[in-house]
């Protein structure tokens, strides 16, 4: 570790339910404070005092964006970081104890050995947007338990298990509503979807998520955006043997969406239905020639976007 890592502050971040714990590194100086708009208050008043270079902050399911959205409009740096990428890093230098201040800790010498560029914090129309789209999958995973157990479940238990399928579709239907309303509000928006739906099997499910989780569509080259999403394959090489392919990583949200949105293209879509069937003739697996199809008709997307052109049967 060179002398100007020494000189950069980093904070780590361990959040929770109820609290927030809080380390500076290399100052060694930790405090807790409790996960509300006062504590957070709290909590930033701490943190600025000592100038940091970095604030990281791990992505827990939300408990962070209260903080986060605090913190970005005081101008901190703040970084959202991968659990998963902390945790490793942690073990790859002999940590194999777990508590909160020692948790945070690590995220903070994990931000000063990685150095990761502060996190964007996407626009209030945006976040609402992730948020409808996360509950409509919600809803849409209960809608197809509750399907499921109507199947198995005897006659006399059917007429609660219709009203409870009723009842979400009511409120799909009432966020679908909700989510063309926010993008109708907004020209720009507005017509980026109405440029992504022009395409064959791309619904409004798959731009409003595009939209929301991919503002990066269209700034990246084919190889850079595959690799973002997580549909770009794999290496796994060593020495004289040759190892599958395979995807992993990326957004997995959109990745969901896009896989779905497939199966349709696969029926009708012009330029994806013909690659399939030429994949599958070729004694590729059907899951496989469906993953080259969702890097395909990502690839289409993202040129589109970053052209500015509708959708047409000569793009390739």
């Amino acid at each position: 570790m060179n002398i100007q890592d020494h000189n950069q502050i980093n904070v780590g971040i361990d959040t929770g339910q109820a609290m927030l714990d809080v380390y500076v590194r290399p100052l060694g100086e930790f405090q807790s404070f409790d996960n509300n708009p006062e504590g957070i208050r709290t909590a930033i008043r701490f943190i600025r005092k000592f100038k940091p270079d970095r604030v990281l902050i791990e992505a827990t399911g939300r408990l962070e964006m209260a903080f986060f959205c605090a913190a970005h409009k005081v101008g901190l740096p703040v970084c959202v970081c991968n659990p998963i990428q902390v945790r490793r890093f942690a073990q790859s230098m002999g940590r194999l104890a777990k508590t909160d201040k020692l948790d945070s800790q690590d995220i903070a010498y994990y931000g000063e050995t990685a150095k990761p560029d502060p996190t964007d914090l996407k626009p209030e129309k945006l976040r609402l947007l992730s948020d409808l789209l996360a509950v409509r999958s919600q809803c849409l995973d209960m809608s197809t338990m509750q399907k499921n157990r109507l199947q198995r479940m005897p006659k006399t238990v059917h007429k609660p298990i219709r009203n409870i399928l009723k009842a979400i579709a009511k409120e799909i239907a009432s966020i679908d509503q909700q989510l063309d309303k926010i993008v109708a509000e907004i020209p720009h928006y507005q017509e980026r979807v109405d440029q992504l739906i022009s395409v064959k099997a791309v619904g409004k499910v798959l731009a409003y998520t595009l939209l929301s989780e991919l503002p990066e569509l269209g700034q990246l080259n084919r190889k850079e955006i595959a690799a973002l999403v997580g549909v770009a394959p794999i290496n796994r090489d060593s020495g004289k043997h040759k190892g599958k392919r395979k995807i992993r990583g990326g957004r997995h949200k959109i990745r969901t969406v896009l896989f779905v949105s497939m199966l349709s293209a696969i029926q009708c879509h012009p330029t994806i239905k013909p690659m399939y069937q030429r994949l599958v003739a070729a004694g590729k697996p059907k899951k496989v020639a469906i993953v080259a199809c969702m890097r395909k008709q990502l690839i289409i997307l993202n040129t589109m976007v970053r052209n500015g052109t509708m959708w047409g049967e000569n793009m390739a």
